[in-house]
C-alpha cells in the first residue's frame, strides 16, 4: 500500500467515528451509540502501540496540534495560528482560545511541549523530527517555539500525522510519565471523556461527551475541522 493510500485509509477509518456521531439527530434524551469494533482495547497509552484501536481511542479523548484533512493537507487543530521565521528555523505556535482539559484546567504551551517530547521518544517520525530540533521553548501560557538546528519540512507533517503513533496532547503531569511506563491518567482535551471505571478489557470501552469541548469553527474534513458530537455516550464492544 502506498503512503498516500495509508493516509487515506487512516483518515477514513477514524472519520467513520465522527460520521457516526455527527449523523445522529440532536439529542433530546440521553443518546448512546453502541459500536462493534474490529478489536478490543487492551492498551490505552497511544505511544505504546501502533494498533489502530488505540489510535482510534486516542482520537476520541485527545486532540492534536495539527490534523490531516480529507485532501491529505495539514491544517491547524489545537493551534490557532503559527508562523515560520524568514530563515525557516523557528516555528512559533499559539494555541487557539477555549482549550480545556477534561478536569477544567486550561491547555498550556507547557503541556504541549511535554507531550511532544514524550511522543517523540517512541515514534519514528517524531524521533526524526527531533533530530532537527535545537530546542522547544515555552514563550507564554499559550505560545511555544520549535527552534531548528537546520531547515526541515518534517515539522508539520510529523505533528499532523493521521496514524500511529499520533502526537496527542496531554497535561504535563501525564506527559511527564517516562516513555518506558504506561500512563494511568487518561485526562485529555478531546470531544469525549474515557470512563476508566467502566472499561472492561476484552469486552467494553465507554466514552461520554465532553460538554466543555469547543470545536473549531471550520466544517469537519478528514481529521481536521470542527468535531461536533451529537451523542452523549459511546460504547465500544469487542
Amino acid at each position: 500500500m502506498t503512503s498516500i493510500r495509508r493516509v487515506a485509509a487512516a483518515c477514513l477509518a477514524v472519520s467513520l467515528l465522527w460520521c457516526l456521531a455527527e449523523g445522529a439527530p440532536p439529542a433530546r434524551a440521553e443518546t448512546t451509540l453502541k459500536v462493534v469494533m474490529h478489536s478490543d482495547l487492551k492498551i490505552v497509552d497511544p505511544i505504546w502501540t501502533t494498533a489502530y484501536i488505540v489510535r482510534n481511542h486516542g482520537y476520541m479523548i485527545y486532540d492534536t496540534l495539527f490534523a490531516t484533512d480529507a485532501k491529505g493537507e495539514i491544517r491547524p487543530q489545537m493551534v490557532g495560528k503559527y508562523d515560520l521565521s524568514a530563515d525557516k528555523l523557528t516555528y512559533t505556535m499559539t494555541l487557539r482560545d477555549g482549550l480545556l482539559w477534561h478536569d477544567g484546567k486550561p491547555v498550556t504551551a507547557e503541556d504541549c511541549v511535554a507531550s511532544i517530547k514524550r511522543w517523540a521518544q517512541k515514534d519514528t517520525m517524531g524521533q526524526k523530527m527531533m533530530s532537527f530540533v535545537k530546542e522547544l521553548v515555552v514563550v507564554d501560557p499559550k505560545t511555544f517555539k520549535i527552534v531548528l538546528k537546520e531547515q526541515t519540512g518534517l515539522v508539520l507533517p510529523a505533528l499532523g500525522k493521521p496514524s500511529s503513533n499520533v502526537p496527542f496532547m496531554m497535561p504535563r503531569r501525564v506527559a511527564d510519565t517516562p516513555a518506558s511506563e504506561q500512563i494511568s491518567d487518561f485526562t485529555g482535551s478531546g470531544p469525549f471523556i474515557f470512563k476508566k471505571d467502566e472499561w472492561k478489557p476484552g469486552d467494553k470501552a465507554v466514552y461520554v461527551k465532553n460538554t466543555q469541548y469547543k470545536p473549531r469553527s471550520e466544517p469537519a474534513s478528514g481529521l481536521a475541522g470542527g468535531k461536533v458530537v451529537k451523542v452523549d455516550r459511546v460504547e465500544w464492544r469487542a
